[in-house]
């Protein structure tokens, strides 16, 4: 209606959201972010994963199929070890997410992962990871354009959390050596040719 040709989301929220970038696509719009398809690959955590894994890009140990069946996550549990994270195919924030110390605690964590998610996102699925502590959150800024070429930026240090929200970043992280850092922004590279990714956008 007010004849712009382009359509920035800002961050969070809208930025995220594939049907926004459809639907400008369908108006001839452009929409200042990543491509459809990436942005439905970054919300479909398990497809992500599987993404990952085909491009040679190290994922966390963990399962590669949603799944709702108590029995058939129980085995993978067992196989991949405790501790672990239950966690929500779709959204983010820490929401549908839970953390499992030992097999005794697998259903009733299942039980409020689910609904959590299917509250939060209107999808109940989940998949499971090893939870790996302590660990650091480093983050790898990336830039692509619709030429197929990806650079790194750089890294940052996003460990200080509340409620799984990051507080602080620091750039470059303190604890990330030469060796290190190559190694996470070829990965981040590779990542995000992967995804089809264009524009700004973070590799965690």
């Amino acid at each position: 209606a007010a004849g712009c040709d382009a359509v920035h989301p800002g961050y969070g929220f809208l930025a995220e959201n594939a049907a926004l970038a459809e639907a400008c696509a369908d108006r001839g719009l452009v929409f200042i972010g990543p491509p459809v398809e990436a942005l439905r690959l970054a919300g479909d955590k398990v497809a992500a994963r599987q993404t990952m894994q085909a491009a040679g890009v190290p994922v966390v140990p963990g399962t590669f199929e949603a799944a709702s069946d108590p029995t058939e996550l129980r085995a993978a549990a067992d196989e991949i070890g405790f501790p672990l994270l239950i966690k929500a195919c779709g959204g983010g924030g820490g929401t549908g997410m839970r953390k499992v110390a030992a097999a005794d605690a697998l259903d009733a964590a299942l039980e409020e992962a689910e609904a959590e998610a299917g509250s939060a996102f209107g999808d109940a699925s989940v998949y499971i990871e090893k939870l790996i502590a302590p660990v650091r959150h480093v983050e790898v800024q990336v830039l692509a354009d619709s030429h197929g070429t990806v650079i790194a930026l750089g890294e940052r240090e996003c460990s200080i959390q509340r409620r799984h929200q990051k507080v602080i970043e620091e750039s470059p992280s303190p604890v990330v050596d030469g060796e290190v850092r190559e190694r996470l922004c070829t990965a981040a590279c590779d990542a995000a040719r992967a995804a089809g990714y264009v524009n700004a956008g973070t590799v965690e």
